[in-house]
């Protein structure tokens, strides 16, 4: 990785940025506070009408001051919402501090336009944007919610948002909810089957998003170095691609000890 475009900080400091096309990755010399931006996609298309939205914000309600805890005392942790269905939409016009942050419950209609959720992921996901907090910054959090199929060309705005150094780096996950979700598509997202589950049920449902999203974000901000045998630090892909294996990990054993995705529960009829 170049130079130019990350920046490393001694001792157990985050890089500052990770998007080459910023004109000003630092963006905020001797600050020592770090920031946290976590980034929920969630599909508010007509399939999701119902039960299924009903418990997603009921759940999001709860998680809201579980998520408070996360981080250090020195991490400002955010939280942006990106909904899609016929169109994309924030549910607020920039990230805002999880002490601030209020959820406003969602309504579904429409299509699955996911593709269009990526490219504009990909747009807010920068320096000069979303992510221009004045201090150091760790990889976001990516955590997207879906029970269906896109119905517009994901795999173009994937590619997109594969491009965006950002979501390279971030800690990425993804929850199927009922029997439509495609779980092979949503580890094209993530990158790993092993941080794509599977709510099977209302009670599920509201179970795994409380867990992914606390455990992503308890990882997001934990400041890591790695060492080789010599003692060098290594690069920082492997540190990022060590907190995206450590997340996997976590999410199988738990997945595993509540006995998720074996088929043994069945979906709730009421989806």
């Amino acid at each position: 990785m170049s130079d130019e475009l990350m920046e490393y900080y001694d001792d157990d400091e985050e890089f500052a940025d990770f998007d080459e096309d910023d004109d000003d990755p630092l963006n905020a010399t001797g600050v020592s506070r770090k920031s946290l931006v976590i980034f929920f996609l969630i599909d508010t298309s007509g399939s999701m009408k119902g039960t299924k939205m009903g418990e997603l914000n009921t759940v999001m309600e709860e998680l809201i001051p579980e998520i408070r805890r996360v981080g250090e005392a020195d991490t400002d942790v955010k939280v942006a919402v990106l909904t899609f269905s016929n169109s994309v939409m924030w549910m607020y016009s920039e990230p805002i501090s999880i002490e601030d942050f209020e959820w406003t419950r969602l309504r579904a209609d429409g299509v699955t336009s996911m593709g269009a959720a990526f490219k504009e992921l990909s747009v807010r996901m920068s320096r000069n944007s979303f992510l221009n907090s004045p201090s150091l910054s760790f990889a976001p959090v990516i955590f997207l919610m879906t029970d269906g199929y896109p119905s517009d060309d994901y795999k173009e705005g994937l590619k997109v948002l594969q491009k965006n150094t950002w979501y390279r780096y971030g800690l990425k996950t993804a929850l199927g909810i009922g029997k439509e979700a495609n779980d092979d598509m949503l580890a094209e997202f993530t990158g790993t089957p092993d941080t794509v589950v599977h709510a099977y049920s209302g009670g599920q449902l509201a179970h795994l998003i409380k867990i992914i999203a606390v455990t992503s974000s308890q990882i997001g901000s934990k400041s890591m170095t790695l060492a080789d045998e010599g003692g060098r630090e290594l690069a920082m892909e492997d540190v990022y691609e060590s907190k995206q294996k450590l997340l996997g990990q976590q999410i199988q054993e738990i997945v595993k000890s509540e006995g998720y995705g074996d088929g043994s529960v069945p979906f709730d009829t009421g989806w």
